[in-house]
């Protein structure tokens, strides 16, 4: 299994506006925190945005924040926005599907088991749950608690 970029930044800058919080981030911060490319990011926070998980401030002193508490906000439900559904293999697109086997092989049968497997434990997962180190995120990032934004 294998999460796209899309994703990890999805979930690196929520991350981050749950360890900064109750600062504004800017997206030039975790551009920077996280060497990515700002513009790679700019798309992120709007598709974040949209879905309710970020509010965003414009201006000169601007910048994102939790749209909502980080324990209500589930990794799952972050990945299944930023990723879509989860097709490992062709045989879970009915459209796409060209494999004979659909209906009858087993390994198709695991690897959805298995997918679920994968996607319960990312529900059972919140943003609060991946900021709880707060203090040695912020140090390995570079930052402290009271960093201006």
């Amino acid at each position: 299994m294998r999460l796209t970029s899309y994703t990890n930044y999805a979930l690196r800058i929520l991350q981050m506006a749950a360890i900064r919080a109750p600062h504004l981030v800017r997206i030039d911060d975790v551009a920077k925190a996280h060497r990515v490319n700002r513009a790679h990011l700019t798309k992120v926070v709007h598709q974040l945005g949209q879905a309710g998980y970020l509010d965003t401030v414009r201006g000169p002193r601007g910048g994102m924040r939790l749209a909502r508490p980080a324990a209500e906000i589930v990794v799952g439900d972050v990945v299944r926005l930023t990723e879509g559904p989860l097709e490992l293999v062709e045989c879970f697109s009915a459209e796409r599907n060209t494999c004979k086997l659909r209906g009858v092989c087993q390994l198709s049968v695991k690897l959805h088991e298995a997918t679920r497997a994968f996607m319960a434990v990312l529900d059972d997962l919140t943003v609060a749950q991946i900021a709880v180190n707060r203090g040695d995120l912020l140090a390995r990032l570079g930052l402290t608690a009271t960093d201006p934004v």
